[in-house]
C-alpha cells in the first residue's frame, strides 16, 4: 500500500512539470508559426493565433493597436504578399501556477536587426494558447543610446506635448 501511495505522490509532483514542459512546446509552436505566417503573408494564420482582444505594441510610440486596428493596418501588407519576417533566436517562457497564462520574451532576427518581442499568451476555452499581448522593441546597444536620443528628441517632444494635451496619440488605434 505504501508503494502505491508513494507512486501516486511522485506522479502528482511530476504532473505540473510535465504540463509546463508540454505547454512550453505548444507556446514555442504558436509563436514560431505566428512569425512564419507573417513571413508567408498568411493573414488568416497570423491573426488566428491572437485573441479577439489582443493588443500589439509596435516599435513606434504611436503603435498601440487593438487586434481589429492592427488587422486593418496590416491587411495591405499581407495582401501584397509581403508582411514582415521575424525569427526567434532566443526565447524564455514563464507560467502561472494554473498553467493557463504564460508570458515570454524573445530576441528576434529581423529586417531591423535584432529586436526584442515580449508578450502574454492565454489558453482559450478549447485549451489552445493564443497571443493576448505582444510588444516589439528595437534593441539598441547601450553605447548607441546617446546617438539614438539625439535622433528622436524632436519627435518625442512633439508627441509628449500632444499626449499631455489630449491623452491620445492616434484615434484609429483604439
Amino acid at each position: 500500500m505504501n508503494k502505491i501511495a508513494l507512486l501516486l505522490a511522485c506522479i502528482a509532483l511530476a504532473l505540473p512539470v510535465w504540463g509546463q514542459e508540454n505547454s512550453q512546446k505548444e507556446i514555442e509552436k504558436v509563436l514560431d508559426e505566428w512569425h512564419l505566417a507573417a513571413s508567408n503573408a498568411d493573414y488568416d494564420a497570423y491573426f488566428s493565433r491572437m485573441t479577439d482582444r489582443s493588443i500589439f505594441i509596435g516599435t513606434d510610440a504611436t503603435e498601440n493597436w487593438s487586434v481589429e486596428a492592427f488587422k486593418a493596418f496590416s491587411k495591405p501588407y499581407f495582401d501584397k504578399g509581403k508582411a514582415w519576417s521575424f525569427e526567434a533566436v532566443e526565447r524564455n517562457v514563464f507560467f502561472n501556477e494554473a498553467n493557463n497564462l504564460a508570458w515570454f520574451d524573445e530576441l528576434l532576427d529581423t529586417w531591423m536587426g535584432i529586436c526584442r518581442g515580449s508578450g502574454v499568451l492565454q489558453k482559450d476555452m478549447a485549451g489552445n494558447w493564443k497571443i493576448a499581448h505582444y510588444v516589439l522593441s528595437i534593441a539598441v546597444p547601450n553605447e548607441h543610446v546617446d546617438a539614438l536620443l539625439t535622433i528622436k528628441k524632436d519627435a518625442d517632444s512633439v508627441l509628449t506635448k500632444k499626449l499631455r494635451s489630449n491623452g491620445k496619440v492616434m484615434d484609429h488605434k483604439e
